[in-house]
């Protein structure tokens, strides 16, 4: 009796902590598909195998063979491990360096028509 108990409740834990796959549009799918091909190339062209840049990343096989793939459910620490075991870490600090978006955004809330906040200058009723 007390081993079906103990069933049930690993049964239960699995339920609870069963994650949910990761959900991409088919665009975002893609670039992650790019991303892990172009890792795949690079660790050919340095001529390492799948085992030396998985053991160097603190990672298995398995989890490369996801990495090359573009699995989305791969943590993007897993990525930047990888990237930087085959000396790519700097290409990552690019990611959004350039918010051209962000800017023109900014520029256009900066050209409406408000006034800049008056300088107070300091007197003596001010400063008490």
């Amino acid at each position: 009796m007390q081993y079906k108990s103990y069933l049930l409740y690993l049964l239960d834990i699995k339920i609870i902590t069963k994650t949910t796959k990761a959900l991409l549009l088919p665009r975002l799918g893609r670039i992650l598909e790019v991303l892990g091909e172009n890792i795949k190339l690079a660790r050919l062209r340095r001529k390492f195998t799948s085992e030396q840049v998985a053991e160097r990343a603190g990672i298995v096989r398995s989890t490369l063979w996801q990495i090359e793939k573009g699995v989305p459910s791969v943590s993007i620490g897993t990525y930047l491990q990888v990237l930087f075991v085959l000396g790519l870490e700097k290409d990552f600090e690019k990611l959004a360096k350039d918010d051209e978006m962000g800017r023109k955004l900014q520029d256009a809330g900066l050209l409406t028509k408000e006034r800049a906040p008056k300088k107070r200058f300091k007197t003596k009723e001010n400063e008490e």
